[in-house]
């Protein structure tokens, strides 16, 4: 019993304050804005809300307390493999969202249990953690052609995949990671503005390959006054919804923009934050993703330079950056509806859970690297020599 007390306080210091002060209160955000609209929710949404903020937050803590290198050095290639292999599985068998226009086969049913999953999310922690490995390991050439072919290969399998099972928004998110990580690793400059040259070239072509209401949906996107009924209608009321709301909000039970409004506990949960807490609770919203942000990057730099830890911090921050721009953008009607969550807002286990395990990554990075321990905490004692004493 003493070994396991020692064991959990030693995990708890295993995490950063400040990022988990910041996550536990965007996911109590998150629970108060689904009790308050429970009556449009239904119960079972604020139950998985609720289950996997306690599940997420103990995986988190179990992922801190193991040093990042355990999981990526034995597991980064077993990690690849099976995420390529869970995304075939889900383009042959995998299913639609619920309600959805589209044919993307993005969820797959865990047989017996009858839960859907969607699996990109999850594999975005396994990516992370073996492209920051692959990027390591060949840091030392990486401006060399084989090593951009190697590194181009390992991300072209992942989104490839990704993009055969239609879903483009999960697809843009994984390409940003990618490019955020590969310029944080030191790759030339020049590669950068020949990809952009090849995909202004490709554009056409590009565009002609997709589906129709992917066209429509990025046009309107843009400009949703050009269909106000039709595709732009979703992120004007939620516009709407957001001016709704005022300054201090119409409480935790007011608002009614969001009743009508498609994925409102999802994609647009940010719209009805808005309409309930006003815009001064957007203002902590986005108060509190800067923090989470701004800490990641700051244990980036810390640790890029001692092993790829840091590259790791740089693909969940460029995670966490995408996912709110993009999220709160088409909240906003300013950019396209491409169905991304808000980390630790919108409901959805996948999405809640998996952010959960890469945020897990970070504090592990925090705790266990040594170069992030020296510059922060000198005195604080690695949680493998705590457990020996």
């Amino acid at each position: 019993m003493q070994q396991i007390r020692r064991y959990i306080a030693g995990a708890v210091r295993c995490v950063d304050p400040v990022l988990f002060f910041c996550v536990m209160a965007l996911c109590v955000i998150s629970i108060v804005t689904v009790y308050g609209a429970v009556d449009n929710f239904g119960q079972s949404k604020l139950k998985m809300q609720v289950a996997m903020f306690l599940v997420g937050s103990v995986v988190t803590v179990v992922i801190a307390s193991v040093d990042f290198r355990l999981i990526v050095d034995r597991l980064w290639l077993p990690m690849l493999i099976a995420s390529a292999l869970i995304l075939i599985i889900t383009l042959i068998w995998g299913k639609s969202g619920v309600n959805m226009e589209t044919g993307n086969k993005s969820w797959l049913t865990i047989p017996f249990v009858g839960i859907m999953i969607q699996p990109s999310e999850f594999v975005k922690f396994a990516f992370v953690c073996s492209f920051s490995k692959h990027l390591f390991t060949l840091q030392d050439r990486i401006n060399r052609p084989l090593s951009v072919l190697m590194l181009a290969g390992h991300a072209a399998l992942i989104v490839g995949l990704i993009l055969l099972s239609g879903d483009l928004g999960v697809a843009l998110v994984y390409l940003a990671i990618i490019a955020i990580m590969l310029f944080c690793a030191g790759l030339h400059l020049g590669y950068f503005g020949g990809a952009a040259v090849v995909l202004v070239l490709l554009s056409p072509y590009l565009w002609e390959k997709l589906e129709p209401y992917q066209r429509r949906r990025i046009i309107v996107g843009f400009n949703p006054e050009l269909d106000p009924m039709g595709k732009g209608y979703q992120p004007l009321l939620s516009r709407q919804a957001i001016a709704n709301g005022g300054f201090f909000g119409n409480g935790i039970f007011g608002g009614h923009y969001y009743e009508v409004l498609d994925a409102s506990h999802t994609d647009f949960i940010f719209a009805t934050i808005c309409e309930k807490f006003g815009f001064l609770g957007g203002l902590v919203v986005v108060i509190l993703f800067m923090v989470i942000v701004v800490r990641i990057f700051m244990i980036a730099r810390l640790a890029i330079h001692s092993d790829y830890g840091g590259l790791i911090c740089v693909g969940v921050g460029a995670m966490f950056v995408v996912q709110i721009l993009e999220n709160i953008g088409m909240n906003l009607a300013m950019l396209p509806v491409v169905g991304i969550t808000l980390p630790f807002l919108s409901c959805g286990g996948s999405s809640m859970l998996a952010t959960f395990m890469m945020v897990g990554l970070v504090h592990s990075v925090w705790s266990h690297s040594s170069a992030v321990r020296t510059a922060e905490t000198p005195e604080r004692l690695d949680l493998d020599s705590s457990l020996l004493d």
